[in-house]
């Protein structure tokens, strides 16, 4: 007869392997309910669990292993984070698994419930719209976690971010000093925090200015598709005008329309975009950007996650780190 185990008392009781562990292991200072702890003994005694002591004696110990999940590793941004991060973790002995939820919140929450069944002593993460349950559930069961990227409005972890508001108000410096026609803001159709952020600084300042502005607003899914659309409907060759694409995706998709209608940079269209990616090299002219430190935002979070590790905190810090204008010749 096969050994009850806590994955079996998991599933029978609906919650995760790492609340199980909590409560069997006796472990304080967890904000578990006392409802679900009862629930979760009971279960215990009904298929006579008993634990493997040899098991256990192995998860006392530290794996080593962290987990890192991100958005979309397709996404330039992000694979090269991975890397940054990897390199900064192998420094500290750990071994880094990557998991790609691709903006999904339920491919999000299996993927942290598999990182905590394989024994992973933290995570670093980016948070997608709806990932708050999964989160929370980890912050209840005091998993050691830090964000990168991203942040979640309503829920305090430590963190590492850049200054997306800062730096897209200095983006539309770059361009209402120029005195363009109009002025298009390329974004995405979004909840998440850090990108209204990256959308309001740019409209605060803009609006400022007194230039005409056009916000053009994009989906997740169908990203070439809709971006093609959209600025084939808002881009007025006959005025003077600058396109911001709000990041490295949008920028990509905006500039294959641009090569693709032969309208020519800056002659035609000054660009501005998000985030450094090869696919901009590409392109017959070269393309200003901000540049995001994925470097010091790897180290930033790998040294935090290390720190939550070993000496567990409920709020940790949050870290703002500096972006930068990379001007080429892509404004005129």
């Amino acid at each position: 007869m096969k050994r009850a185990s806590i994955k079996d008392i998991a599933r029978i009781a609906g919650v995760s392997v790492a609340t199980v562990s909590y409560v069997l292991n006796k472990k304080e200072g967890s904000r578990i309910s006392d409802a679900t702890k009862d629930k979760i003994l009971e279960v215990a005694k009904s298929i006579n669990y008993t634990p493997n002591k040899i098991a256990k004696s192995l998860k006392m110990s530290k794996s080593k292993l962290i987990g890192l999940i991100v958005a979309d590793i397709s996404n330039d941004f992000y694979s090269n984070i991975a890397r940054n991060i990897e390199d900064e973790a192998m420094k500290l002995g750990y071994t880094l698994l990557i998991g790609s939820c691709d903006e999904n919140p339920e491919k999000f929450r299996k993927l942290t419930e598999l990182f905590s069944e394989h024994q992973v002593d933290g995570m670093i993460v980016a948070p997608v719209v709806d990932s708050d349950e999964a989160i929370n559930k980890l912050i209840a069961e005091e998993y050691p976690l830090v964000t990168i990227d991203r942040y979640l409005k309503n829920i305090s972890l430590p963190g590492v971010m850049i200054n997306n508001a800062e730096i897209s108000a200095h983006v539309c410096d770059q361009l209402t000093e120029k005195k363009f026609d109009e002025i298009i803001y390329v974004g995405y159709d979004t909840e998440l925090p850090h990108l209204l952020d990256r959308q309001e600084g740019f409209e605060i300042r803009v609006k400022n200015s007194g230039i005409p502005t056009k916000k053009v607003l994009i989906g997740i899914q169908n990203i070439t598709a809709e971006v093609n659309e959209k600025l084939k409907k808002n881009l007025n060759l006959k005025k003077r005008t600058a396109i911001y694409f709000s990041s490295n995706k949008l920028g990509i998709a905006g500039l294959r329309y641009l090569n693709d209608h032969h309208i020519r940079v800056p002659v035609e269209v000054s660009v501005i975009a998000f985030d450094e990616t090869e696919a901009y090299h590409l392109f017959p002219t070269d393309i200003s950007f901000v540049q995001q430190p994925l470097i010091d935002m790897a180290k930033e979070s790998v040294k935090l996650l290390d720190q939550q590790i070993n000496h567990y905190t409920p709020n940790g810090e949050r870290i703002t780190l500096q972006a930068k204008y990379m001007e080429r010749n892509s404004v005129e």
